[in-house]
């Protein structure tokens, strides 16, 4: 067991010395927003799976749309320039993001209508957006 530790460690190490991912620089405020928007989309997750464990379908969608759907894009606009994340990315970086609140808004639309099943099948098109970014991308 302590081998297999070991050896994950050090293949962590390895990957993390490997950051192959692009970097996007974002100014300083920027990075803070986003990382701060990060955390949130992670709560956010965890509170729209809690709700589906509970059968609570029409509640996952409220969070999904008004916390990661499309309503929230531009969100930041009212912050200075270069506080808001948006302009700064890659525009395949921005894509991705503009992906993920759609397929937020998708979601919340089949749990809203309490079709388990579609919004069961739709769920990894919510935290796909997020792998894909976060293997693509990095601000620091």
């Amino acid at each position: 067991m302590r081998t297999l530790a070991i050896a994950l460690f050090s293949l962590c190490s390895v990957a993390a010395a490997e950051d192959a991912r692009q970097l996007a620089t974002l100014p300083a405020p920027a990075q803070e927003v986003l990382r701060l928007e990060m955390l949130d989309n992670m709560a956010a997750l965890n509170e729209i799976l809690s709700l589906l464990a509970a059968d609570q379908l029409k509640e996952a969608a409220e969070v999904a749309e008004t916390r990661l759907g499309l309503s929230t894009m531009g969100r930041h606009r009212d912050k200075p320039f270069e506080a808001r994340p948006g302009p700064h990315m890659p525009p395949a970086m921005h894509g991705i993001g503009i992906d993920g609140h759609r397929a937020a808004s998708e979601f919340a639309a089949a749990a809203k209508s309490g079709d388990r099943a579609k919004t069961i099948a739709l769920l990894p098109n919510l935290t796909g957006a997020c792998v894909a970014c976060h293997s693509s991308y990095r601000i620091r």
